[in-house]
């Protein structure tokens, strides 16, 4: 799940610097930058914080139907469905590179709603695995915690831990998509997405290796 939110990281750099400042994962960025946009402050787009969410919540809702019936913590239907993501955000990335978008294109949205859609399942499958703290898709939660709670007597090194990591993946996955952003020439947010891929393809390995383990 630390992996999983330096990935996200990496796609919201994207798309916030390479999609006129659309979050695809970060859902509370977007609620502001569309209050913002709505009152006409500095320019700011509507249209693509409005698709990113609906995208985002019809997303979260399909990953929430495919593993109602399934068990918490990371099982086969989990590891699927970040096999899908995997092979998905791929698609999505050479796409990119085949056909990089204008800002404000009908392209640039639909490739903002496939970003989005396939994030929000992600963030519903992250809740299913049930790590705390770690949702993959933002860390208020996380630096709200590791505040106000790691110097409680409840709280274990291993807990504060993963919160500092939480938060430093998010932070350095950002970094990754900023340089691949300003340095990747034309296709630096096709790489981007490529990069989020990569690391949900390593998330999805070390899953399935996991659960041929606890097979034998």
């Amino acid at each position: 799940m630390i992996i999983t939110t330096f990935a996200t990281g990496i796609i919201d750099a994207i798309g916030y610097l390479g999609f006129d400042k659309i979050f695809t994962a970060n859902m509370t960025g977007n609620v502001i930058v569309l209050g913002m946009g709505l009152s006409g402050s500095d320019e700011l787009p509507v249209a693509g914080p409005l698709i990113a969410l609906i995208s985002f919540t019809l997303g979260a809702a399909t990953a929430g139907l495919c593993l109602r019936k399934v068990r918490g913590g990371w099982t086969a239907p989990i590891c699927a469905m970040f096999l899908a993501e995997t092979v998905l955000l791929g698609l999505v990335g050479v796409l990119l590179m085949l056909a990089p978008p204008q800002i404000g294109s009908p392209a640039m949205h639909a490739f903002t709603f496939a970003l989005a859609f396939l994030l929000g399942a992600q963030a519903a499958a992250a809740r299913k695995v049930g790590v705390k703290d770690v949702t993959t898709v933002v860390v208020t939660s996380t630096i709200t915690s590791l505040a106000a709670e790691s110097w409680s007597a409840n709280t274990t090194v291993a807990q504060t831990l993963r919160r500092i990591g939480a938060v430093a993946a998010l932070s350095a996955g950002a970094v990754c998509g900023g340089l691949l952003h300003y340095y990747g020439a034309d296709y630096g947010d096709a790489y981007g997405v490529l990069a989020t891929a990569c690391g949900i393809a390593v998330v999805t390995g070390l899953g399935a290796k996991r659960l041929r383990d606890l097979r034998r």
